[in-house]
């Protein structure tokens, strides 16, 4: 059975960081009050108000080097893995609400493919940012209180999430590009894969429902 651990937990060292200097509530105020909390899950990549906040400029200063950067928000209530997906370079994550987290690394897909089994799930208080290092597998976070929804910023390089560019798949990566910058594993019970994602999870679809 899976077990959740916090983000301060030194093996959280293997999946991301915890950042720390910035300051964040202004950014997790306007996070709560503008964004939605849906029965599911969705996604907005970019978000005007959260990118008009002078935190928007230094992070993409400090955090991404001076890199362009898009906020936007992960929002809802959530159990279940269902995907995980990858990005060419680090994700940060922020929640105006807990939230868990459930991460593997790259190093252990065997041929393309990832058994679940080495999925580890960890609790981010709200108001902690973590980097999530481009080699962590992750995807949409999950409550951390039963009944309970999360509202988590997610901080990408611009354009990531976005139109998927038309390639002629050459090779098995090739297989997983499903948006701009995103490379995704379904679970076969995902919505994903019935849309058509590459099925490349195997074992249990994890379900931490029990667990809080």
């Amino acid at each position: 059975m899976i077990h959740i651990l916090p983000v301060t937990d030194p093996s959280f060292q293997n999946y991301g960081q915890i950042l720390t200097g910035y300051a964040l509530s202004p950014l997790l105020e306007v996070l709560e009050a503008v964004t939605p909390l849906p029965e599911g899950t969705a996604y907005q990549p970019e978000q005007a108000e959260l990118m008009a906040l002078p935190i928007a400029r230094e992070l993409s200063e400090r955090a991404y080097g001076g890199m362009p950067i898009q906020i936007g928000w992960c929002n809802g209530h959530n159990t279940k893995l269902n995907c995980l997906e990858y990005h060419r370079d680090s994700e940060l994550d922020v929640g105006s609400r807990d939230s868990i987290l459930l991460l593997a690394k790259r190093e252990e897909m065997v041929n393309g493919r990832l058994d679940t089994e080495k999925v580890r799930a960890y609790f981010c208080p709200a108001g902690t940012m973590v980097e999530l290092y481009a080699t962590t597998l992750h995807y949409a976070p999950c409550s951390a209180r039963a009944g309970e929804g999360f509202k988590v910023a997610i901080i990408l390089p611009r354009g990531t999430n976005g139109p998927r560019p038309a390639i002629r798949p050459g090779n098995g990566e090739d297989q997983l590009l499903w948006a701009c910058n995103k490379w995704l594993l379904a679970h076969a019970e995902s919505s994903e894969a019935a849309q058509g994602a590459d099925v490349r999870l195997d074992g249990a679809n994890i379900d931490i429902a029990a667990l809080i």
